[in-house]
């Protein structure tokens, strides 16, 4: 996992200590990498692997975080900080609140 998150542009000690990896065809292609709080799970970072982004691969992710947090009796998704990926958490159903965003699980 840390060469993939190398070859990304992501240091591999920023990882958490659980998350989500998204295989293709044996290779790491994705990483999700949350903490889980008393009342949600919170997504620290989504790694794509650079020739596979808009391939719909973060949104398959997401779907995958939103089945955990109902396995897990969490009814919200966090996102404290989502840089630059604004943009893909609006269209994977998060709404802003502040600097923050948050996609209530029905």
């Amino acid at each position: 996992m840390g060469a993939f998150l190398e070859r990304n542009g992501i240091a591999a000690n920023n990882s958490s200590a659980c998350g989500l990896l998204g295989k293709l065809l044996g290779d790491i292609v994705a990483v999700v990498s949350l903490e889980i709080t008393d009342d949600a799970l919170r997504v620290v970072d989504v790694t794509v692997s650079r020739e596979l982004r808009k391939k719909w691969i973060g949104r398959v992710m997401m779907r995958e975080v939103e089945q955990l947090a109902l396995k897990m009796d969490r009814r919200r998704i966090v996102v404290e900080d989502a840089r630059d990926a604004q943009e893909f958490f609006r269209r994977v159903g998060f709404q802003s609140e502040g600097e923050r965003w948050v996609r209530v699980v029905p």
